[in-house]
């Protein structure tokens, strides 16, 4: 495969990566993880990354987005080449312009559920408070959880965590949303819950990138990349979702997994 394989035909560039790689030299023989990545997301795309267990799905994640520094290779948002920021302008950038929502919803357990999804906004707006907290309440109505705004986290459900936290996720109004295994902890009703609410933050335009071993979650996606030994092997375009071609497109999906040994 070349480069051009990953790289969609048309509209404005968001992220790009060159050549990435990452090694963790703690093991000994040293252990590579990426084997470098050539990799562009387009404005606007869902972009999905498959791969078996250990494939280096969620460390390519992490390195793109700047939580972790890949050993060589290059990372640019929106033209601004990131690999060479100190961690104090990283951790800006992943303010001010990237949203996150993990598997796991790491909420701060003495706020309550809207306070959690502020936070972050005020942090990195803090002189636009009335404007950060009419765009949290809008969110959380939108997304079907203004009715648990007041609860503490250990009284909602996992699906309403998940959906704090994509709120929480686009309250700093980002360039692109990351997710990494978002419906991991969550049973299929939950699962379906959230991937609609990521499948509404892509139809209104927002790029989104995430992470997935579940081919019911990754049908949702614009794109499809698969990841081997740290290498980018293949990707398929799916085009528009379609709740009424679900089923077809899942199973087309399945049948490419397949055929590359998923």
């Amino acid at each position: 495969m070349t480069m051009g394989d990953f790289m969609p035909n048309q509209g404005t560039v968001t992220l790009e990566s060159r050549a990435l790689t990452k090694t963790y030299f703690s093991t000994d023989p040293p252990t590579q993880v990426l084997g470098g990545i050539d990799l562009t997301v387009r404005e606007g795309e869902f972009v999905v990354i498959m791969g078996a267990s250990g494939s280096g799905k969620s460390t390519l994640l992490y390195s793109i987005s700047g939580m972790d520094r890949p050993t060589s290779g290059n990372v640019l948002l929106e033209g601004r080449e990131l690999t060479s920021l100190d961690d104090a302008e990283m951790a800006g950038v992943r303010l001010t312009r990237m949203g996150f929502v993990f598997q796991q919803a790491h909420f701060l357990s003495n706020l309550d559920v809207r306070d959690n999804i502020l936070l972050p906004a005020l942090k990195a707006a803090p002189k636009e408070k009335d404007a950060a907290i009419a765009r949290v309440d809008a969110l959380m109505e939108r997304f079907g959880i203004a009715h648990v705004k007041d609860h503490g986290i250990t009284q909602v459900s996992g699906g309403q965590l998940q959906r704090a936290s994509i709120c929480r996720a686009l309250a700093g109004e980002p360039s692109i949303l990351f997710a990494d295994e978002p419906t991991g902890a969550l049973n299929s009703s939950m699962s379906e819950e959230v991937m609609n609410a990521l499948t509404d933050v892509h139809s209104d335009g927002t790029t989104v990138v995430m992470v997935t071993h579940d081919p019911g979650c990754a049908v949702r996606g614009d794109r499809v990349i698969y990841l081997r030994d740290g290498l980018l092997v293949d990707s398929r375009e799916l085009g528009t979702w379609s709740a009424e071609q679900a089923t077809q497109r899942e199973d087309d999906l399945l049948a490419w997994l397949r055929d590359l040994g998923f």
